[in-house]
């Protein structure tokens, strides 16, 4: 359950939550209205929290890490999906489609930032490989770079299995520089089942 689904059932506000747990009310109302996510709170202002409210700690951040879970399954699939027509259409047909459809900045300015970041680090990776110019219609977004990194959700769950966040950051390092540019882990796009 969510923070504030927890207020409505035990019917206390999100003052009382703050002076019951000794967490800042700031903090209790930036989780609740989503500023911070629950789960990169440290580990006492979660405990303080769950303490109040009788959960565990585990049920107090399930939702966000189940929600974050899934996020990244349906990256995964937006990612595949956009390989997949590479595959299909050829990486100069696919580059030609993308920039005369105008997605990029349709989903940039739709605030899907991962989908357009995405998308113009294929277009820009398949036109290095294909010798082809650089299409300079995307410069505002080229200087933009997403706040948290986004990894394959095989690399999380093999992170998270091996309790070893290096895993994350081998991933990244070994990126394809026109993804890793924008904070995004990609090493293969062309090699897909």
């Amino acid at each position: 359950m969510t923070v504030n689904e927890l207020l409505q059932e035990k019917k206390i506000s999100k003052y009382r939550l703050s002076r019951l747990s000794g967490v800042p009310y700031t903090t209790i109302n930036d989780i609740c209205t989503g500023k911070t996510r629950i789960e990169k709170c440290s580990a006492e202002t979660i405990y303080k929290i769950a303490k109040v409210f009788s959960v565990s700690m585990e049920e107090l951040i399930k939702d966000a890490v189940e929600e974050k879970s899934e996020r990244a399954y349906s990256f995964d699939l937006y990612k595949s999906s956009v390989c997949h027509r590479v595959k299909d259409e050829g990486d100069i047909p696919f580059i030609i489609e993308v920039l005369e459809s105008g997605e990029i900045r349709r989903r940039y300015e739709q605030s899907q930032y991962r989908e357009a970041m995405y998308l113009l680090a294929m277009v820009d990776y398949l036109s290095r490989i294909n010798e082809l110019p650089i299409c300079s219609e995307y410069k505002d977004i080229r200087t933009q770079k997403l706040k948290d990194p986004v990894y394959p959700a095989s690399i999380i769950a093999l992170a998270q299995a091996n309790d070893d966040e290096s895993i994350k950051e081998k991933s990244m390092m070994e990126s394809i520089p026109e993804f890793r540019r924008f904070n995004i882990a990609e090493s293969e796009v062309h090699d897909i089942g």
